[in-house]
């Protein structure tokens, strides 16, 4: 299972890159752009925002769910913050989603960041309803004479998400990270940190932030 979830990764991220050499075909070798979430209005407007040295930092914990401008995407084995950074009119800084880390009930060694990349293969679009296998239930009843409860215990058949979809949701998160690097303020986007308990077992929140703008904590609502 860990090759073939490794493989899922190696595949989409060969597809991401194929689609954003073609998009950039002027400039070619130019790298992919993560575009972010558009800066809320103010840091007011985030869960919990607090200053860092001369630079606000802003959050908002979605838990399982992956915001993305065309609509939310989920995910079981990572958790997701939108972040924002503010600071003075045409002010820069470099940003990294490795300045940031995430405590989860208190533990007391946080959850690093994870690359987007890393997310691609549990992704999964709540709108999108797999084929019905009418098929196969229809040869089991007929076979069974519709009556026979014997294989009700079985678990369903796995579910293969198209290959087309699985990109497209990759690179709907792509867009929605963290932009990085030197960077005018203020930017937005997400932050992923593994983790595979469910929203419910969540009790408290916080995101550590340690970069170039100084340190600063914020508590989040799980």
């Amino acid at each position: 299972m860990r090759i073939s979830a490794a493989l899922t990764i190696g595949v989409l991220s060969a597809a991401i890159c194929l689609c954003g050499q073609e998009q950039n075909t002027p400039g070619q070798g130019a790298p992919i752009e993560t575009k972010g979430m558009p800066p809320r209005a103010t840091p007011a407007d985030y869960q919990a925002h607090a200053q860092a040295g001369t630079v606000t930092v802003a959050a908002e914990f979605a838990g399982h769910s992956v915001p993305t401008l065309p609509g939310p995407l989920t995910t079981e084995d990572f958790v997701v913050v939108e972040t924002a950074l503010f600071g003075a009119p045409d002010a820069r800084m470099r940003i990294a989603a490795d300045d940031f880390s995430l405590r989860i009930n208190g533990k007391k060694a946080p959850l690093s960041s994870r690359p987007y990349g890393m997310v691609a293969s549990s992704l999964r679009d709540p709108e999108w309803v797999p084929p019905e296998q009418a098929a196969s239930k229809s040869k089991s009843s007929l076979s069974t004479g519709g009556n026979d409860q014997s294989n009700s215990n079985e678990p369903p058949p796995p579910v293969k998400i198209p290959i087309e979809l699985q990109r497209a949701m990759a690179q709907r998160v792509q867009k929605a990270a963290l932009p990085e690097g030197d960077r005018t303020l203020p930017q937005a986007g997400l932050i992923f940190f593994e983790y595979h308990g469910g929203d419910k077992g969540i009790h408290s929140v916080e995101l550590i932030y340690s970069g170039p703008a100084g340190k600063v904590t914020l508590a989040l609502q799980p």
